[in-house]
């Protein structure tokens, strides 16, 4: 793993830290991958319970893509390429089959913006700075799937509202629409926190929530849920969780 991106794990936390500080987080190829596997590598009902991102050095979560490495786009299949990659990286944070939380210092724009938008639960700090100011910086686009995603988050006018005046939101206004779901002084300090709440649930409740919740994200009529629902009502932790609160007791949750 490149020293630009740094993964650990402990106490069923996996936690991925983008490492770029002297340059704002801004995200490498390298990096989206790096983030591209960590997520998928996340076993089902395995140790990892949670996953926390983050950027280093408090004045950003991640500034978008390194501009330079856009030099060498010369034809439509580079562009569609590019898109191509950012989707898998996305999806991936999306179908990780734990939550994952956003740790966000400073600014969170362009590629740092859409990663943050597919994560489950975002805590930032007083300084955020949220946005795509692609209409005065470099006059690309965003593909349909992201704009999808942020649709879901924020509704589409706020979305084309932000894009075309090419503002970035502030912790506030962030806050009064759900974007984020508080404000903390130290944001990563408080991402632990939840992690460590969510580690101690149940974990195909979770599991089955979120992706339920992608389902719907990405449908457009009715979703078959079947699958998740016989996930979760023939466990073992669904018999142990009966059981633990007939008798009084906290379940020992298994993922099984």
């Amino acid at each position: 793993m490149s020293e630009d991106l740094i993964v650990t794990e402990a106490g069923g936390v996996l936690r991925v830290s983008f490492n770029r500080p002297q340059a704002r987080n801004a995200l490498t190829f390298a990096m989206y991958e790096g983030l591209r596997d960590a997520c998928a590598g996340v076993a089902p009902g395995g140790p990892v319970r949670a996953v926390i991102v983050s950027g280093a050095g408090g004045k950003a979560f991640a500034a978008g893509t390194d501009m330079t490495q856009f030099r060498a786009f010369a034809t439509p299949e580079d562009a569609w390429a590019y898109e191509a990659k950012m989707d898998a990286v996305l999806s991936a944070v999306e179908r990780c089959p734990v939550p994952v939380i956003a740790a966000i210092t400073g600014a969170c724009t362009g590629g740092g913006a859409g990663i943050a938008a597919c994560c489950d639960i975002r805590v930032s700090d007083g300084a955020l700075k949220f946005g795509f100011p692609i209409a005065r910086t470099l006059g690309n686009c965003l593909s349909a799937a992201n704009l999808r995603r942020l649709s879901a988050l924020m509704g589409p006018g706020r979305v084309k509202e932000m894009i075309f005046t090419a503002r970035l939101l502030g912790a506030e206004e962030a806050l009064s629409i759900g974007l984020v779901s508080e404000i903390a002084a130290d944001p990563l300090a408080r991402a632990e926190e939840i992690a460590a709440q969510i580690a101690g649930h149940a974990p195909l409740t979770l599991r089955a929530t979120k992706e339920a919740m992608r389902r719907l994200a990405e449908g457009a009529g009715a979703v078959d849920d079947h699958d998740l629902v016989a996930l979760c009502y023939m466990s073992q932790d669904f018999r142990e969780g009966m059981e633990a609160f007939l008798g009084k007791r906290a379940p020992n949750w298994s993922g099984r």
